[in-house]
């Protein structure tokens, strides 16, 4: 258990920095958040996953991480359309939108999950 936990810490470690090196060397630099994290979690993970589960396994937990990423996209799109059209609180137009978020991403996974399934 211990040596998981210490392998995703040293592996995510490496990935986080060179996602970020990525970012840092791209223009402009708003970029930079998105090399730095998610896909490097998301890829150590993988990578694990599939040495210690199997690669039937992981392919359900990249399903799934697709839907995220989707319902993610949706989300932003939602809270952007309202902020820019309307004069709404931030604050409350990114809680309430967490519901377009929950519905994307539990219904994208129900679907990927019925798929893998058949």
């Amino acid at each position: 258990m211990w040596t998981d936990l210490l392998l995703r810490f040293v592996l995510g470690g490496i990935a986080v920095s060179i996602f970020a090196l990525i970012g840092d060397l791209l223009k402009p630099k708003s970029f930079a958040g998105l090399f730095s994290a998610a896909p490097s979690i998301a890829l150590g993970s993988l990578g694990l996953t599939i040495a210690k589960h199997g690669g039937e396994y992981a392919a359900v937990e990249g399903c799934s991480m697709v839907a995220g990423a989707i319902a993610f996209l949706l989300y932003a799109q939602v809270v952007s359309w309202i902020m820019l059209r309307h004069k709404v609180r931030a604050l409350f137009v990114g809680v309430t939108a967490l519901v377009v978020w929950f519905a994307a991403a539990f219904g994208g996974w129900a679907i990927a999950l019925r798929q893998m399934t058949r």
